[in-house]
């Protein structure tokens, strides 16, 4: 499958609806995009693919699992066509990717051992407590924890594994995006852990507020300009919440930023 920019926006829509399948890279993550206990595709991302793509004649979704630090390097490497992975849209990565406008918008969260013995409220407190924290590989969530002044971050390969390193007390803490760490915490019926309120992260003393979308290989750009027009109509009509809703997504992180507002800071 081509993927040289020749200027003409791309052909891999055009090759989608003659296979009739689009492949969706996915990492593993609650509430994104993951395999359910009954071993199918689910997750706000692939739920949102499966209303988009049909409406682009593409009928059939079929996921491709891998680990998040290995979704643009999958996209690039033709494993899968796009990552339905709810990733956050930053200037470093819309270097390597093409991105989708953004589908939620979202700040993080803590899991704390039960009663948040060491008042962990931002990552402030993380590093003036010196506590021992943990957060998911690739994640944004290093470089908020690194520039709040947190000298050793753990990585663990998911919020379920953060999860149960609280509740043994190899870690203090782990990072996440609020609905993961709500979400899990939740699901699991933890009764020796909890998530913190929302913690807003800082980065060079300015309030950062992540966004996530869907990404295409850079010369897509007609595949991805068809599937932004879908997400927006679905935006307006407020289907989209509705695809999100069952996720643990609530109005609260719908958004109309621009990816390209995100691409530049």
């Amino acid at each position: 499958m081509a993927t040289a920019d020749t200027g003409d926006g791309g052909h891999l829509l055009d090759q989608l609806r003659a296979r009739g399948t689009v492949k969706l890279g996915i990492a593993g993550e609650q509430p994104y995009g993951y395999i359910g206990t009954d071993g199918q595709i689910t997750g706000s991302a692939p739920a949102i693919a499966m209303r988009i793509f049909p409406r682009l004649g593409v009928d059939n979704v079929e996921p491709f699992p891998t680990e998040f630090g290995s979704l643009i390097f999958g996209l690039s490497s033709l494993q899968f066509d796009v990552v339905a992975a709810g990733m956050y849209i930053n200037p470093e990565r819309c270097e390597q990717v093409l991105f989708a406008d953004p589908e939620y918008q979202m700040k993080d969260a803590f899991i704390v051992p039960k009663g948040n013995p060491k008042k962990l409220r931002t990552y402030e407190d993380i590093a003036r407590t010196g506590a021992r924290m943990a957060t998911g590989i690739g994640y944004a969530e290093i470089d908020y924890a690194e520039a709040a002044g947190v000298k050793k971050i753990d990585t663990l390969p998911d919020q379920l594994a953060g999860l149960l390193a609280v509740e043994q007390g190899r870690v203090d803490v782990f990072v996440g995006t609020a609905v993961t760490v709500r979400n899990v915490v939740a699901q699991t019926k933890s009764t020796k852990a909890e998530a913190t309120d929302e913690v807003t992260p800082y980065l060079d003393g300015k309030p950062v507020v992540d966004v996530g979308g869907f990404a295409f290989r850079l010369p897509e750009r007609n595949l991805r300009d068809a599937f932004n027009r879908e997400l927006h109509k679905m935006k307006r009509s407020g289907e989209l919440l509705e695809v999100m809703r069952p996720f643990g997504f609530t109005k609260d992180q719908m958004t109309d930023i621009k990816a390209e507002e995100k691409c530049r800071s």
